[in-house]
């Protein structure tokens, strides 16, 4: 019995030690991670940052948007992308719908939560790759970003890994000191704007806003429209939460 008990307890302790050194193995893996990702990130290589995180979680392809500006003309809401051209070009106006038709806190409580779609079925997709594509939400300061991976056929996917790597790729933007790199918004809020936003935020009318600003109504809500433009908010209840979320007001 004693030697049953002494063999189950060794047992038990090798077990133990293995499964620290998985950990440790894991957390090892982690910085090193990181430390790969610090230097291309710190010259704005994001590109390069993108495709090792595409390694780590087994991802085919990337595309980092700017979620926040997937509504305006063009494809200069693509910050680093190597998808088909024509595949973005295609997935455009289903980014802009589903954005649109999202609220503020939709938006908030959907950041680093994986979320999957299925591509058109005109849209190009190499061979051996899935046409289910992952999206994870990212902020970096007041830019929302998206992280959109196609992955090969029957792959499984980790939610837990694609959170990690929604959280490594807002580091890697963060670091980024290129001059080119679209991860600071291209416009700002004019001192008037912001001034209207406050004012709307401590429940002012356009109609009040305007007698305390010394300006017509039609001015103030135009201004107002600005603001959510700009923010690509839909209500002025929306353009205050985006306010006290990024410190505006």
């Amino acid at each position: 019995m004693d030697a049953e008990l002494t063999t189950e307890g060794q047992e038990g302790r090798v077990q133990a030690a293995a499964s620290s050194e998985l950990l440790q193995k894991g957390s090892s893996s982690k910085d090193v991670l990181i430390r790969k990702l610090a230097t291309p990130a710190l010259s704005g290589d994001t590109g390069h940052c993108l495709r090792v995180l595409c390694d780590y979680v087994g991802a085919s392809h990337h595309l980092l948007a700017r979620y926040d500006l997937v509504q305006e003309e063009g494809l200069d809401f693509v910050v680093a992308s190597d998808w088909p051209f024509d595949t973005v070009r295609r997935l455009e106006s289903e980014l802009a719908l589903t954005y649109s038709q999202s609220t503020e806190l939709e938006k908030c409580l959907s950041v680093l939560q994986p979320k999957y779609g299925i591509l058109p079925d005109e849209a190009y997709v190499p061979a051996g790759i899935s046409r289910q594509y992952c999206i994870v939400t990212l902020n970096v300061g007041r830019t929302r970003l998206a992280l959109m991976l196609l992955f090969p056929q029957d792959y499984v996917l980790s939610p837990e890994r694609l959170r990690e790597v929604g959280l490594l790729a807002g580091y890697a933007v963060s670091l980024s000191t290129s001059k080119g790199q679209k991860s600071d918004r291209d416009f700002d809020l004019t001192d008037r704007e912001l001034e209207c936003l406050f004012w709307i935020a401590e429940g002012k009318t356009s109609d009040e806003i305007a007698t305390i600003l010394g300006i017509s109504r039609n001015t103030i809500n135009n201004y107002i429209t600005s603001v959510m433009r700009k923010t690509a908010t839909k209500t002025r209840s929306e353009a205050i939460a985006y306010a006290v979320r990024n410190n505006l007001v």
